[in-house]
């Protein structure tokens, strides 16, 4: 194939999923490793990309869409870092730095969760959008989107999973497992936080299941303040947890109930099966997000 590569790295917490190629039509090599030590995984992912170099040509720019917390402040002594990571020998990590220093390319940096959001903007579900959010729904929870074409920055970034929601104990006594905040959106309604709750995987849980009601109403809760705060055009979710098929609609329904008739949009009052949708990526939702910041990254950065 002719035209530019890029090099993309979605850094998970248990793999890295990394990509060559331009987009969803064009994928010139795929690995996925295990998420080891920084030392190690960096290595075995510079190597791929040096062994796709020697076959097909430079890389044009990498976009990596990591696990955070991460420092997106470009004037930041700690930019492209991973910061305050639970995930053991990670916090601190320069990410960015090692990956210019060995490439001499432009390398994009954000969030998994707003990658993933870019790729679908670029690609998938939300094309042609001036606003929407993209949630996912697995190890963790995370939150992202574009407000006028642009990533969701600001202090920071988001960390939706975090959010504060209802937790009625008389209805629900567990305590939720989020190291830092116990019951927030990600410590009740994570994949974690189900099998803890229920003692065995979300997988197995059958569809008749009552964690499934109990979990489309968190999810609904969370969703229903992103909708009265930002107001987007669409919300796409994902992530393991939504890959089972019942979820989606206990969710809507639980949404619809929530907002009460209040926002009268017709997407709201008549359309959540259009508005509340899966990401048309799928799994690689992440990783092609990530060639979408690459390619963001190059037009507006020279190498360094």
């Amino acid at each position: 194939m002719t035209g530019a590569q890029y090099g993309a790295i979605e850094a998970g917490g248990t793999k890295f999923a990394c990509m060559v190629g331009s987009g969803p039509g064009d994928v010139r090599a795929h690995v996925t490793l295990p998420t080891t030590t920084p030392e190690a995984t960096l290595r075995q992912t510079i190597a791929f990309f040096r062994e796709a170099e020697r076959t097909a040509g430079p890389l044009a720019a990498i976009g990596v869409a990591s696990f955070g917390p991460i420092d997106l402040q470009p004037d930041s002594p700690t930019f492209g870092f991973i910061t305050s990571t639970p995930k053991a020998g990670w916090a601190n990590t320069d990410i960015v730095g090692a990956l210019r220093s060995e490439f001499g390319v432009p390398v994009g940096f954000d969030t998994d969760v707003n990658a993933a959001a870019l790729g679908e903007w670029q690609w998938g579900a939300a094309r042609d959008l001036d606003t929407f959010v993209y949630l996912t729904v697995g190890t963790g929870i995370g939150g992202g989107g574009l407000i006028n074409g642009r990533l969701m920055h600001g202090l920071v970034h988001p960390e939706m999973g975090h959010v504060r929601v209802p937790h009625d104990l008389t209805q629900d006594a567990f305590a939720g497992i989020c190291p830092f905040h116990g019951d927030c959106l990600e410590g009740l309604a994570s994949g974690p936080a189900m099998q803890a709750r229920w003692l065995q995987p979300a997988d197995q849980l059958p569809a008749e299941h009552p964690g499934w009601i109990l979990e489309a109403r968190y999810l609904a809760l969370a969703l229903v303040n992103v909708i009265c705060t930002l107001s987007p055009q669409r919300i796409v979710i994902g992530g393991g947890v939504m890959s089972n098929d019942w979820l989606l609609p206990l969710i809507r329904h639980q949404v619809q109930d929530l907002m009460n008739n209040y926002v009268r949009a017709a997407e709201v009052l008549h359309g959540l099966d259009a508005y509340i949708v899966p990401p048309w990526l799928g799994g690689k939702a992440g990783v092609l997000g990530a060639i979408a910041l690459a390619q963001r990254t190059a037009t507006t950065s020279s190498p360094s």
